[in-house]
């Protein structure tokens, strides 16, 4: 391979990371205001959150030509095989978050302004966990460290325990008045919503060790599972 169309193609994967980490940063941000909107009754807010998932679905259709691009023009092998076939599913991965995201705030939409303001702020330390969380796998693909995205995958247990206290908290505030179990499912959506956020994280987690190391990640420590709401999400 050539010396120009080796550095084309370096040029290519430097911008496609680019796109992954822009789509990274829109996904975490969307994290923090759909929480502030709940927490603080935002309805603008959470509009906002709503329509921003739109550019984060077209930095997904662009990053899907680009890497399309490299398979049909450039034959990765080994290492940048590994990168660019990890890219796929991390766009796939961020998508998806963003998605959960604007879920949370159509649900904010519907609130009604009395709830039980312990379970918003429940809600708001989740999202802050599960922001961090994001945060740190994005820095471990940015700096291609396994190490790192083994500690991601270290603390997914932190954001189960999250929600299996406020799915408890909730329904105990549901089963002593009646009066609470529609906003209280809500509630419950939305801590479900992050925690599939934080799902999504040891998954572009595993991506980064396979990308850095070309093996299966480990499992996580612990691996407690979240409980389920009742009929599912």
């Amino acid at each position: 391979m050539s010396d120009h169309i080796v550095t084309a193609f370096t040029d290519e994967l430097e911008q496609l990371s680019g796109n992954l980490l822009r789509m990274g940063g829109i996904a975490e941000a969307m994290i923090n205001d759909t929480c502030k909107a709940v927490v603080t009754f935002d309805q603008e807010l959470a509009r906002a959150v709503i329509l921003r998932d739109r550019e984060l679905d077209e930095l997904e259709t662009e990053t899907d030509r680009a890497i399309v691009r490299l398979f049909a023009l450039r034959n990765p092998m080994a290492s940048d095989l590994r990168a660019v076939l990890g890219s796929i599913k991390l766009a796939g991965d961020i998508e998806r978050i963003g998605d959960l995201s604007k879920n949370i705030s159509k649900r904010c939409l519907r609130l009604k302004g009395d709830e039980n303001r312990a379970v918003l702020k429940g809600l708001e330390r989740m999202g802050v966990a599960v922001a961090h969380q994001l945060q740190t796998a994005l820095d471990a693909y940015m700096q291609q460290d396994a190490r790192a995205a083994v500690d991601v995958l270290n603390r997914d247990d932190d954001i189960d325990d999250h929600y299996n206290s406020l799915f408890r908290e909730t329904l105990t505030y549901m089963m002593e008045d009646p009066r609470l179990i529609s906003s209280g499912a809500h509630l419950i959506f939305m801590a479900k919503n992050l925690e599939r956020i934080g799902d999504h994280c040891t998954n572009i987690a595993k991506v980064v060790y396979y990308q850095v190391t070309g093996k299966s990640a480990p499992p996580e420590q612990g691996s407690r599972s979240a409980i389920p709401p009742a009929g599912g999400l």
